[in-house]
């Protein structure tokens, strides 16, 4: 986990393991059954970037890429296939390097399909807690990392 305030970015090395095959239908799935939406399947963007009103989860499904992801303080991350990462709402990414190969799953959480991409500004709106983690359901570790919303 890295923390950028207040959400920690959640990072899963090896979700999905090296052996399995088909990640990207095994990513779809989970992220469908777990109710988040807007899928595609893609690369991630080589500027930085962020949506400010809707969390983000990203699966590598094939080959790896290098991510910096956060503002001050920025952490160089590399993912492969089977890995996933969460971005809260807010939390700038961009992508520093890749292999050929690469493909990537993203989604969002119920609501949250008509999101807005920025590339600067800071402004946050209150953006809902997913109430079910975007691989592992409603009992998942992002139901209990991310402090579920207080009326």
């Amino acid at each position: 986990m890295y923390r950028t305030a207040p959400l920690p970015v959640m990072l899963f090395r090896s979700v999905l393991p090296l052996r399995i095959t088909n990640k990207l239908q095994k990513f779809r799935r989970a992220f469908r059954k777990s109710g988040w939406v807007g899928l595609w399947t893609d690369t991630v963007y080589d500027y930085t970037h962020f949506h400010s009103n809707a969390h983000e989860v990203l699966g590598i499904a094939k080959g790896s890429v290098k991510l910096l992801i956060g503002g001050v303080g920025r952490r160089r991350l590399r993912l492969k296939a089977g890995d996933m990462i969460i971005f809260p709402a807010g939390t700038g990414h961009k992508r520093i390097g890749s292999d050929s190969g690469l493909q990537v799953i993203g989604a969002y959480p119920p609501g949250q399909a008509h999101f807005d991409v920025k590339r600067r500004g800071r402004r946050v709106p209150s953006v809902p807690i997913p109430s079910s983690d975007s691989f592992f359901g409603p009992a998942g570790p992002l139901t209990k990392i991310w402090p579920p919303q207080t009326p």
